[in-house]
């Protein structure tokens, strides 16, 4: 009887905690942003889908970055990557001081577009640097430890934003339409408002330079495959490998989802009469479920075939989406903040099951795959333009806008289903 690997060897313990720390902080940047929109919307008197330049920016430059974070990671290594990766995160956040002194929401869009590429270099290297850490048996497993340390820092990223922004907005404390106030009393209370925006991107900004310093003077191993590999070569390999670009195409589906659930829920609770502020918290009990969940279903994965579980969770939720889609009123609202329990294990399992079996062309199949966080920010616009409508066939639009990620949900139980079979014939 062989004995079973661990999910992190000993002498991989500090570079693994160091490592997974990072999968915090992009969390807090990722659901900090996301009430953004909302806050955006008032402040800048800007439409439903005007806000969701936001997102477009913020999940647009992984697109533009993630094929160069591979290359450079291949040609140095995973560490000076994620330096690299850290200084453009600190450089994003910290741009937002003078954005606020200008009030200009293209200088915000901008700052995030560049604190999106220091994100992009971190998962195209973090996330195969876990896997490479230990055995190839326990690798999804490891990532999935890994990743529940995101939802840690987005659920603090939410509290944040509930607390310190949402709560202290003065376009949001007049008892009258913000619209409706004079361009002076606008003056003024738009100063305050972006500053309450601006104080935490800052204070994340000196945080990440932090870490960068830990992180530049912690020794780290080499694992990232030492020979040189055509980048051209690896993608034709990579496009050959069905598991691979159907788990591309799942990650769209998959981070699209996320992205509009964790963006909307305010929009959905304002319909139902609640505030920015209570519509966050409901977006934190669903964050709170999400974390609880990724912890279970990792310890499931031992015993559950990671594709069998990907196809049952999204099975949960199509049924969670149709419940907000249908049912009008709090249970719907309920049903929204429920899908998170099914997103939970999503995202590092289609990552890890991608990139199972791409050998020495992991570098690049990594970009593919942070690539498909574009998703993040074509559909979420598509998502606004529904609700901009005001109704659709007899259902409040923001309702019937939730028909977008249930279809994605549809293409991951799908891709659960196709990864199986494929991985049995091989």
């Amino acid at each position: 009887m062989t004995k079973e690997s661990k999910i992190v060897e000993k002498k991989y313990l500090v570079p693994f905690v160091l490592i997974t720390s990072l999968f915090a902080l992009w969390g807090f940047a990722n659901d900090i942003t996301n009430p953004m929109v909302a806050a955006f919307k008032t402040v800048m008197e800007l439409t439903h889908t005007k806000a969701t330049l936001i997102q477009f920016a913020f999940y647009g430059g992984y697109a533009t970055m993630a094929i160069p974070a591979a290359l450079f990671a291949q040609k140095y290594s995973y560490k000076k990557g994620i330096l690299l990766g850290l200084g453009l995160y600190a450089t994003g956040a910290l741009l937002f001081y003078p954005a606020a002194e200008f009030q200009m929401f293209g200088f915000f869009v901008g700052s995030l577009y560049i604190l999106t590429f220091g994100l992009a270099f971190l998962e195209t290297t973090a996330n195969p640097f876990i896997l490479s850490l230990g055995s190839a048996s326990t690798a999804t497993r490891r990532l999935n430890l890994a990743q529940s340390f995101n939802p840690m820092g987005s659920f603090l990223g939410m509290m944040v934003a509930a607390k310190f922004v949402l709560a202290n907005l003065a376009a949001d404390k007049q008892g009258v339409e913000f619209s409706t106030l004079d361009e002076a009393t606008k003056a003024v209370h738009r100063l305050h408002d972006l500053a309450i925006i601006r104080d935490p991107y800052v204070a994340l900004g000196l945080v990440v330079l932090a870490m960068l310093v830990v992180i530049a003077v912690v020794k780290m191993p080499d694992t990232a495959h030492q020979e040189e590999i055509h980048p051209l070569q690896s993608m034709k390999r990579l496009l050959k490998n069905k598991v691979y670009w159907n788990g591309v195409i799942a990650q769209v589906a998959y981070v699209a989802a996320q992205i509009m659930c964790w963006t909307f829920i305010i929009q959905y609770a304002e319909n139902l009469g609640l505030t920015k502020e209570s519509g966050q918290y409901h977006n934190m009990w669903a964050m709170g479920f999400f974390i609880a969940s990724r912890l279970a279903s990792t310890l499931i994965l031992k015993y559950v075939n990671a594709s069998k579980l990907l196809m049952c969770f999204a099975l949960g939720g199509i049924a969670t989406t149709a419940g907000a889609i249908f049912i009008v009123g709090l249970p719907g609202l309920y049903c929204l903040v429920a899908t998170s329990i099914f997103m939970s294990l999503m995202f590092p399992t289609i990552y890890g099951i991608a990139l199972g079996n791409v050998g020495k062309d992991t570098t690049m199949g990594s970009a593919g795959l942070v690539m498909a966080i574009v998703g993040g920010a074509i559909m979420p616009m598509l998502q606004a333009m529904i609700i901009d409508l005001g109704s659709v066939a007899h259902l409040p639009a923001v309702n019937a806008s939730f028909i977008l990620p249930l279809l994605c949900f549809v293409v991951i139980a799908n891709y659960g289903r196709l990864s199986f079979k494929l991985n049995l014939k091989q």
